[in-house]
């Protein structure tokens, strides 16, 4: 592994406030936005990732401001998702300050849309949010299930073709996000994770599970580029620091 592992924390936010909970229910306040990126930005953040969960009109405006505002005083890569459905989506993202936008249950419902977003602004600006779980009953060929609407619907479309679909669409990066891991900090999905990087060339970031700096040198050694954490890093379990230190002594290159 001779490219740098990047460490990003992830800021659900709802109605201009981080929140956090488990499968995403049962929210809890975690702070000011635009502080606490700042904050990750000073312990060394690689990228940093906004997730609107707020999913109204009233939200999105809400979400935007908290980009500007955010984008002006932090300078490591943004990337924002949530609610997005439309290349006008992404072209206001961009234009408030996001260097990326990710997409899931629209992509879901229209694959073309990612198509239409790379051709747009490139790939490099395109994150697939591939919410994904483990359903025997589904019949997926990999085990492993797409989700729209933060986990609570399932597709039946197997995870692993997904991605690799995505990527051939103009996907430039897999957001891997285990939707049984989310918030439960007992470790990332090893598994899903390998399983996906497995069947792209693009960057793979793991996310859902976080729970122990060692959790993201297992997730690094598996095949992920990038590795994604919350609630660790909001309620100060751990810090970025804390993480890459971890991560060295793992032998796992980081900045």
């Amino acid at each position: 592994m001779g490219v740098a592992v990047r460490v990003i924390p992830c800021l659900d936010v709802a109605e201009g406030r981080v929140v956090k909970g488990v499968n995403f229910l049962n929210l809890k306040d975690a702070g000011d936005p635009v502080e606490l990126a700042r904050l990750y930005d000073s312990q060394g953040a690689d990228e940093i990732a906004f997730l609107d969960v707020s999913a109204t009109v009233g939200g999105r405006g809400t979400l935007l401001d908290v980009v500007r505002r955010t984008a002006e005083e932090v300078f490591v890569p943004l990337t924002v998702g949530g609610g997005v459905r439309s290349v006008e989506d992404v072209r206001l993202l961009l234009e408030a300050g996001a260097d990326k936008a990710s997409v899931n249950s629209a992509a879901v419902a229209d694959p073309g849309l990612i198509s239409a977003i790379a051709d747009a602004f490139g790939s490099q600006v395109l994150v697939l949010s591939l919410d994904s779980r483990r359903n025997p009953r589904a019949g997926t060929p990999s085990g492993f299930e797409v989700t729209t609407h933060a986990g609570r619907r399932g597709t039946g479309v197997d995870a692993v073709e997904w991605a690799a679909r995505a990527e051939r669409l103009g996907a430039g990066e897999i957001l891997v996000n285990s939707m049984d891991a989310d918030g439960t900090t007992g470790g990332f999905d090893l598994e899903m994770t390998a399983a996906v990087k497995d069947a792209v060339g693009v960057p793979v970031v793991a996310s859902g599970g976080a729970g122990t700096a060692g959790d993201f040198a297992a997730a690094a050694r598996c095949g992920a580029d990038a590795v994604l954490a919350a609630s660790v890093f909001h309620f100060r379990r751990l810090t970025i620091p804390e993480v890459k230190d971890a991560m060295r002594q793992a032998g796992v290159p980081v900045r």
